[in-house]
């Protein structure tokens, strides 16, 4: 019986949670306009997060000259990023009669050449970035994690971000101690 309870739970939960997700999307679609991005948009707001991070770090003289490694190999793994966001959209774009469902193993093939290459580029980035990450000092260091959302949950106390203050409130989710006020 125990089993059983606990299989319906979960089929429950993941019911739930699909419900969720369907609504989620169509307000998003339907209610907040927002639309698929073009590679236009894509590669621009790739272009605005590089500049961002370079103007964001502020960056010394001496330092400004370890740069543009840096810069071309994050450009290296955009790219590569962007021509898989293409091809998605591409193949989504055929006809359902015409697209081909490849079999499981062909699909992990696939999955493990992206990978590859991604962790390829990875490396690049972490080679070139090494000499300038040395020469930042703790602002730019603490800049740098912001700006490149190294705590990926949006920043803020604690690396909660706007998703932890929902839930926690607005005073960064934490027991400070039983003298802290919280507002």
């Amino acid at each position: 019986m125990r089993k059983f309870a606990i299989a319906g739970v979960a089929a429950l939960a993941i019911a739930a949670t699909t419900a969720v997700y369907a609504q989620h999307s169509w307000f998003h679609d339907r209610m907040m306009g927002h639309t698929r991005m073009s590679p236009e948009d894509r590669a621009a707001m790739a272009d605005a997060k590089i500049a961002a991070v370079h103007a964001g770090l502020k960056l010394s003289a001496d330092q400004e000259k370890l740069w543009p490694p840096v810069e071309g190999a994050v450009r290296e793994l955009v790219k590569i990023r962007l021509d898989r966001a293409a091809a998605r959209q591409a193949a989504a774009a055929k006809p359902a009669d015409d697209q081909v469902k490849p079999d499981p193993v062909a699909r992990l093939r696939k999955r493990a050449e992206n990978m590859a290459a991604s962790a390829a580029a990875l490396k690049k980035i972490a080679d070139a970035a090494d000499p300038l990450y040395k020469t930042l000092d703790d602002g730019q260091k603490r800049r740098l994690a912001m700006l490149t959302h190294h705590n990926r949950h949006g920043g803020g106390e604690g690396g909660e971000g706007w998703r932890g203050r929902l839930q926690h409130g607005f005073g960064g989710g934490r027991d400070r101690g039983p003298d802290s006020e919280r507002l």
